[in-house]
């Protein structure tokens, strides 16, 4: 690599150097493109002298490294050069705070306290895990045009200073204007001069000025910082209480990280997309509904290629089957899913569902762990917010089968132009088109190859089972399918360190399908309408929401799903009487030689306000003629609804 490194260099192979994007103490910071993954990245460049500093940076890049929070910038690689070191990091669209500063001028009490609240969090995730930060700053401060912050340069900073802090002079690690007093005493740094630093920055976003007051040199913030000099906020307004507990002189009287966040909060409430990403919460502006889209299903086939079927409006998703994202040989059908009838917002429908923030994990399971099939929930494994750099995005736990969930991602024109999901999974598949296998934090994350609009990955669980991330491009312009994948995952392996999946915060309607078990709808007796299927090859999918009976040359197969969708009507298919119900049948949709048929269950408010239906979708697979393969698929289904109804008689 040449001394000085110019757009079109490569690092370690992989890492195309694009264009500057920022300069520092460390030196000059570029965007750059990672090839093996086709992904943007930040890559930080650091001149050391000597390789005790080396390892010390590498020391600190690990650290970062295993941090996973929707608030911190994630450090994905470190390349040794010698006397030039590489931090390859997550890159994240934004200004730092101190850009907006200079560039704005003072923060509102309201917006910085939103920042506040993030960088608090990112620090008590730190803090919980043993790295302590040590330069808390507006430069290290990212905020994204959605008001999303994100602490930078974890660790790298504090790795890069002497050993040796001298008191009184400019060589103390850190920045002056934000130091701790106990740091400009000679102390190493710690938790709590972290929390001191974060309310200097948030003093200086308010006031526009140190809490030290103005000087004309750093050592006399310095020698201000040794006296305990702090003085007093006069624009804060609701954050002058919190400010005044961040900046106590005395460490043992402030605050920890977490402790702050919640001083932060109760002053000034952040924004409700900020909240989401603080505390997992589903809450979504309801006088914005959510458009509905397609849904995505995979059916793995041998050697089948990846057809999107011709995109339809987007103002309605329908429970189209698609061949979507690497099918492969050999795998079984995984009941892809969105979730299920979890949500009821009026007392009338039977049960309700509350935000992430309450859901609980599973005191029996350990972390990275799937654990109880029926409670585990999906949707805490994304956060909209952290998927805000791609455009508006709302996360969707309201369509499809029960195990599946959504963000949503729009574009300028506030159009649904791509999606991401994660579906869980009690099989894993035996993928084909691999492109790298890695480990983080005890999981095995598989990232596979591009597969046109769509983008895969899975996380294979401690339990042995699985989670997959997929993303979708929807429209024109949309963002990169393997980026929005590939951020999914970080928090889906986030959320899993320090625990297993969460458990559902409510227990389902009691009229819902989700109670039943679809494989208990069809008996041995019934299922010889197909001849050939055999009913002790039933294959159970997650939750018992699917089920499948084939024959033993695969050529036959009786498939129920319970699923969700907005509305049933005419655009389903052709209509069709079910057990004195009307329902819809669609020939060929799943594939050639298949008719599905859909049957109305329930119909309710979900938690949005949307009315939504409670499905039961049967298939048949054969090769017969069409008519006589959907009056098997109908007749299949008028058993199951029949069973249904028994079973509601019998709770």
């Amino acid at each position: 690599m040449p001394v000085t490194p110019e757009a079109g260099d490569k690092i370690a192979g992989r890492y195309l150097l694009q264009e500057p994007i920022g300069r520092g103490g460390m030196g000059v910071v570029w965007l750059a493109w990672d090839e093996r993954l086709e992904r943007r990245v930040a890559v930080k460049c650091a001149r050391l002298d000597d390789d005790r500093a080396t390892r010390r940076l590498m020391g600190e890049a690990r650290n970062a490294g295993r941090l996973h929070h929707p608030n911190i910038v994630g450090v994905f690689d470190f390349v040794d050069e010698g006397a030039t070191c590489w931090i390859i990091m997550e890159y994240v669209p934004s200004r730092s705070l101190a850009q907006i500063l200079t560039e704005s001028g003072p923060l509102t009490p309201e917006a910085a306290g939103s920042i506040g609240c993030q960088i608090a969090a990112a620090l008590a995730k730190s803090h919980h895990e043993g790295v302590v930060h040590g330069d808390v700053t507006p430069e290290n401060i990212l905020v994204t045009d959605e008001g999303v912050a994100r602490l930078t340069d974890f660790g790298i900073s504090r790795a890069l200073w002497s050993d040796v802090t001298q008191s009184g002079t400019s060589s103390v690690p850190g920045k002056p204007p934000y130091l701790a007093p106990e740091l400009a005493k000679g102390l190493p740094a710690g938790e709590k001069s972290d929390v001191f630093s974060l309310g200097a920055s948030l003093f200086m976003a308010v006031e526009g000025r140190s809490p030290y007051g103005e000087v004309e040199h750093p050592a006399a913030y310095l020698a201000r910082a040794v006296e305990g000099h702090i003085e007093p906020a006069h624009r804060a307004g609701p954050l002058e209480g919190p400010l005044t507990a961040l900046l106590e002189v005395e460490p043992r009287r402030r605050p920890d990280a977490a402790g702050a966040q919640r001083l932060l909060t109760r002053a000034v409430p952040p924004p409700p997309h900020i909240a989401e990403l603080l505390h997992g919460n589903r809450a979504r502006d309801l006088t914005s509904p959510t458009l509905r889209l397609r849904r995505l299903v995979r059916r793995a086939q041998d050697s089948t290629p990846f057809v999107p079927q011709q995109q339809q409006p987007l103002s309605r998703r329908r429970l189209a089957i698609t061949a979507v994202a690497l099918a492969t040989a050999g795998a079984i059908t995984a009941g892809l899913v969105v979730f299920g009838p979890w949500a009821s917002k009026n007392e009338g429908d039977e049960g309700g569902r509350t935000g992430a923030a309450d859901a609980k994990p599973s005191a029996t399971s350990p972390a990275g762990a799937i654990g109880d099939e029926r409670t585990a929930d999906p949707c805490a494994l994304l956060a909209a917010a952290s998927l805000s750099r791609f455009g508006d995005t709302v996360l969707d736990p309201d369509y499809g089968e029960f195990d599946r969930c959504d963000v949503l991602v729009r574009n300028n024109s506030g159009d649904d132009n791509a999606d991401v999901q994660v579906n869980l999974d009690s099989d894993r598949d035996d993928f084909e088109d691999i492109a790298s296998t890695h480990l983080v934090g005890g999981l095995t994350v598989v990232t596979l190859k591009r597969d046109g609009e769509a983008c895969e990955r899975a996380v294979l669980t401690t339990d042995g089972r699985q989670i997959r991330v997929i993303g979708q491009q929807l429209g024109e312009a949309a963002p990169d399918p393997c980026q929005m994948a590939d951020a999914a995952t970080d928090h889906v392996v986030g959320v899993l360190a320090d625990g297993p999946v969460p458990r559902r915060s409510s227990p389902s309607a009691a009229k819902s399908l989700a109670l039943l078990d679809t494989c208990a709808l069809l008996d041995a007796s019934e299922l010889k309408r197909l001849p050939g299927v055999d009913a002790d090859s039933r294959d159970r999918g997650f939750g018992s929401w699917s089920c499948d009976w084939s024959s033993e040359d695969g050529k036959r197969e009786v498939e129920i799903q319970f699923s969700r969708d907005n509305s049933l009507d005419s655009d389903d298919g052709t209509a069709v009487d079910v057990a004195g119900t009307r329902s819809y049948y669609v020939a060929d949709e799943a594939e050639d030689d298949s008719c599905t048929v859909r049957t109305p269950h329930r119909t309710y408010t979900d938690s949005v306000g949307d009315r939504t239906v409670e499905l039961l979708q049967l298939t048949v697979y054969a090769p017969q003629p069409t008519a006589e393969l959907c009056d098997s698929a109908r007749e299949f289904a008028t058993v199951a609804v029949q069973n249904i109804a028994k079973r509601a008689q019998e709770r």
